[in-house]
């Protein structure tokens, strides 16, 4: 004990200030005061060594902005405080903390969390807690995790409230998430001022609410909500960590009323150390009020008892400074407030301040420029009696599911992370679309175009006998079957874009700007998708096809020249045909000299026989016969390649003679720009823009107001005043071309658009919705429908395309293949023909040589069984056959014949020449077998 009062009388005490809410209505205060006071129990018990001590001076601010005020003034000018501790709230915190700077006075908050006290920019406040612009980024985690389009924030109007809002905006932009209202609830609001508000947001269609407010106003906020029916099935209801820290200490009947709601809550490692100060402190508290039941310390509770223990660390630091405070030269026309002293110690303690890291409870404590670091958020989900955890949001990872021991999170291995299942309001499991029309909402308006040409996408009529307007069209019909395939009703009302007088009030421009400008709360019809329209607006799926084409006249260009049997085919073909005429002509001739006497005869004659023979193959009209089997073998072969030229030739030449062939007359839009012709476009069309864009002048370009007007001038042409071509998009083409497809012909796409779609507003939660519904009906047999209805309309067209009958030259590439089977059987029957030739003459060519050997492929081969039974032969093949000729004969003399021959025959015996025994034979008599008799195989 003695030593213990030594140490005590040795310690340095340093004045420090609490500003809370003291209030019994308000048991935040004395939550902080005690955390605070436990703070530096435990503080100095563990470091009884250290020299300072701190000595708390309290205040109440009884919950007010003026009370925070005057109580830190007090201290700071009567107690001298060397820091303050509070005040409560961000409203309170927002004038305590000038006064600290001018005071030099540090001022650590625990609870106020708005991003606006930043903007004071004061070196002598430090927030001990998270500000609100860390936990949008978990909130809009949530929103884009389930695909919500349109949210709106419900807000408290004070500092607090404000504070969060343009960086929640920011944040939910990043996740293409529309704010498209904001709902201001004052701070003293009663419950028909809140279930007012509340029932303005219901006739909207948004169902996505975040609430960011004090612990009580909520209570009467979902109050209100479940008794005018807002806590159903299809509602979204997200609380931000004002709220979501405290949902484990509110009452039951409270939150029975919150049922489905998803709050935000500063996850809080779960320790030891954690959970023996919370024992500990619960029964401290109670003894020390008795009265209070229904408590528990919060994550706000667990921050003041850090800020206390690293306020101790950074006094120790300090060590014995100088207290004192020098009095500030004051202004001419000072006050009170700014006459009081400036601490000499604040300096200094804010230097030990920046400094102090270490492990708290409620997690690691370190500072930045004076503001703690963000951490991990749990999302809860309130259902049946208590609040179950359903994901983390951490800032290197985003949303997970589950975190290891070490606090740290585990990531998803797929792309969205599965979080626990949430029951919604409503006790609903299914996710809420987040967006729906009320009962008892307005109906949309949506703008039609008034149209004049192409009535057949959109048109208006007005219905004298019911005093309506009728609106019906391809365009029209897809949008209603559009919005019988989504699952909610859509009630709506089209409303023409037209002057009192009927006529269009502006080109579809200025009909897109309408949506924008929010007289629309969408457009159908033929809209284009363009690059210009969307920076207004957003376009649902295109339902038709895209791109911007022209039209241009088609004109016959059936040949009729005297030369143009000759066209079919192209040169090389021509002539290669010719070569393989000669050619084939040659190799019958080699295959059937020897034993075919079609082919003997004068040389001239075998000539004349070989080329009749194989250029009368293409009309099928020789007579002589082929009765080698190579030879017929080529013979089948060829006729079939000929059957095939001539079959070709023939189905071409008459396309030439008597089939239209249709061209257009231009084929590229560039062309018209050099040559100065006119082109049309539809009046009030984008595409005018687009043709003055590429190089066109404007008095080349003409406004047509009907497809009549567009036959009339394309029909007259340029040089009469009308046009060579008109451009539009795809569709409207397409359906000009059902009606005049005999004269006209579709050329492009010449410009990429994506075609025509439905406009809503930026951002707007239909567009998706519209999108898969518009899938979902091309996808049917339905569309399918709805464009033959269109495209029948007009005309009895079968092929709207331009071009009847296209005809083209035939040319070698188509019948190469042909003429590579017949050079292969030709070429293989040749070595055939030559190897067996060579074999059975071997021994002539032995001993005789190649001359002997044309000699004999020369002479008949009467061995061939096509002169076996021939008239003209007599006796048995082996004797000696002579064989008269007559002059009549088509047989050329045989080299042996010796009639008009002078010279003596000669025989090779032993290499040498030596006179024929026969050389006086007669000159009618032909030894046709001689050389063979001569020299027999075995010679």
């Amino acid at each position: 004990m003695a030593v213990a009062a030594a140490a005590e009388s040795t310690t340095i005490p340093v004045n420090v200030g609490v500003v809370v809410d003291l209030d019994a209505q308000f048991l935040g205060g004395k939550i902080f005061l005690s955390c605070i006071k436990m703070a530096l129990e435990d503080f100095y018990a563990s470091h009884a060594h250290f020299k300072t001590r701190l000595v708390l001076h309290t205040r109440n601010s009884e919950h007010t902005v003026v009370g925070a005020a005057s109580a830190a003034l007090d201290l700071i000018k009567n107690v001298q405080v060397q820091a303050i501790l509070g005040p409560v709230t961000s409203m309170q915190a927002c004038f305590v903390i000038n006064l600290g700077d001018q005071a030099h006075v540090p001022i650590l908050s625990f609870s106020a969390t708005s991003p606006s006290l930043t903007s004071l920019r004061s070196s002598y406040f430090f927030r001990l807690t998270q500000t609100d612009s860390y936990q949008v980024k978990a909130i809009s985690a949530i929103v884009k995790h389930f695909g919500w389009r349109q949210v709106v924030p419900i807000y408290v109007d004070n500092t607090y409230g404000e504070g969060v809002i343009p960086f929640l905006i920011d944040a939910l932009q990043d996740v293409d998430a529309h704010v498209p209202y904001r709902s201001v609830i004052p701070p003293s609001a009663t419950d028909d001022q809140v279930g007012k508000e509340l029932s303005n947001l219901m006739a909207m269609p948004t169902r996505v609410f975040i609430v960011h407010m004090t612990p009580k106003l909520s209570s009467s906020l979902f109050a209100k909500a479940k008794e005018i029916g807002m806590m159903s099935k299809g509602y979204v209801w997200i609380l931000t960590n004002g709220v979501g820290n405290r949902l484990w200490s509110i009452h039951s009947v409270a939150l029975n009323s919150m049922q489905g709601v998803l709050g935000v809550e500063t996850e809080v490692p779960i320790t030891m150390e954690l959970t023996n100060f919370r024992m500990k402190w619960k029964r401290q508290f109670q003894r020390d009020n008795p009265a209070i039941i229904d408590f528990d310390c919060d994550v706000f509770g667990l921050r003041a008892y850090d800020a206390a223990f690293a306020l101790a660390l950074a006094v120790e630091q300090v060590g014995n400074a100088s207290f004192d405070f020098q009095k500030r030269n004051p202004s001419f026309n000072s006050t009170d407030l700014d006459t009081f002293k400036a601490s000499q110690y604040g300096p200094k303690l804010v230097q030990a301040l920046s400094n102090t890291t270490f492990k708290g409870l409620a997690g690691e404590f370190s500072l930045k420029d004076g503001q703690l670091q963000p951490s991990t958020f749990k999302i809860v989900n309130v259902n049946g009696n208590g609040v179950s955890s359903v994901a983390f949001w951490t800032p290197e990872n985003g949303m997970v599911k589950t975190l290891n021991s070490t606090n740290i999170s585990i990531i998803s291995t797929s792309e969205k992370c599965d979080l626990t299942p949430i029951v919604w309001p409503g006790g609903s499991q299914s996710v809420p679309k987040g967006w729906e029309i009320p009962i008892n909402g307005k109906r949309l308006k949506i703008g039609v175009p008034m149209k004049v040409a192409f009535t057949e996408f959109v048109k208006v009529a007005k219905n004298h006998s019911t005093n309506t307007t009728d609106v019906t069209g391809f365009s029209i019909d897809v949008f209603k079957a559009a919005l019988e395939v989504l699952p909610y009703d859509l009630p709506f009302d089209f409303i023409p874009f037209a002057k009192p007088d009927g006529t269009s009030s502006g080109t579809y421009n200025d009909l897109v700007y309408q949506v924008y400008l929010k007289k629309f709360d969408a457009v159908v019809g033929d809209i284009t998708i363009t690059a210009n329209r969307s920076l207004y607006v957003d376009f649902t799926m295109p339902y038709t096809e895209s791109g911007v084409v022209m039209v241009v006249p088609i004109v016959d260009t059936r040949s009729k020249n005297a030369w143009v049997f000759s066209k079919p085919l192209t040169w090389d073909l021509w002539l290669t045909t010719f070569c393989f005429f000669v050619y084939i002509g040659f190799v019958i001739w080699v295959l059937e000299h020897q034993i075919n006497e079609d082919f003997r005869g004068p040389p001239s004659h075998q000539v004349g026989t070989s080329f009749w023979f194989s250029f009368s193959t293409m009309v099928f009209s020789h007579k002589e016969r082929v009765v080698s089997n190579l030879g017929r073998f080529l013979m089948i072969i060829w006729v079939f390649v000929v059957l095939v030229l001539s079959q070709s030739y023939t189905a071409n030449l008459a396309s030439l003679l008597t089939a239209e062939r249709l061209r257009p007359t231009v084929t590229d839009i560039k062309d018209l720009i050099k040559s100065g012709d006119s082109v049309g476009y539809m009046k009030n069309s984008f595409v005018h823009e687009l043709l003055k864009q590429i190089g066109f002048d404007e008095s080349k370009l003409k406004a047509m107001t009907s497809m009549e007007d567009c036959d009339q001038a394309l029909s007259k042409g340029s040089e009469k005043g009308g046009i060579t071509a008109f451009v539009n998009e795809t569709p409207n083409i397409k359906l000009f071309l059902a009606k005049y497809c005999s004269k006209y012909t579709m050329i492009g796409p010449i410009f990429k658009t994506d075609g025509f779609a439905f406009v809503f507003p930026k951002r707007s939660p239909l567009v998706p919705d519209i999108s898969q519904a518009i899938l979902n009906v091309t996808e049917r047999e339905k569309t399918m429908n709805i464009e033959n209805k269109l495209f029948s309309q007009e005309g009895n067209c079968q092929d709207n395309s331009g071009p009847k009958v296209s005809s083209h030259i035939l040319g070698l590439e188509s019948f190469w293949g042909l003429f590579l089977i017949a050079g292969v059987a030709s070429i293989l029957a040749l070595i055939i023909f030559v190897a067996s030739f060579l074999y059975k003459q071997r021994h002539i060519l032995k001993h005789a040589g190649v001359r002997a050997m044309f000699e004999i492929f020369n002479e008949k081969d009467l061995n061939s069984h096509a002169f076996k039974s021939s008239p003209q032969r007599n006796g048995s093949a082996g004797d000696q056959v002579e064989v008269k000729t007559s002059p009549n004969s088509n047989w050329p003399e045989s080299p042996f014949s010796y009639s008009n021959h002078t010279d003596k025959d000669f025989v090779f015996l032993d290499g040498k020449e030596t006179p024929s025994t026969t050389s006086h034979a007669s000159p009618d008599i032909v030894p046709t077998t001689e050389l063979a008799r001569r020299y027999p195989r075995n010679a």
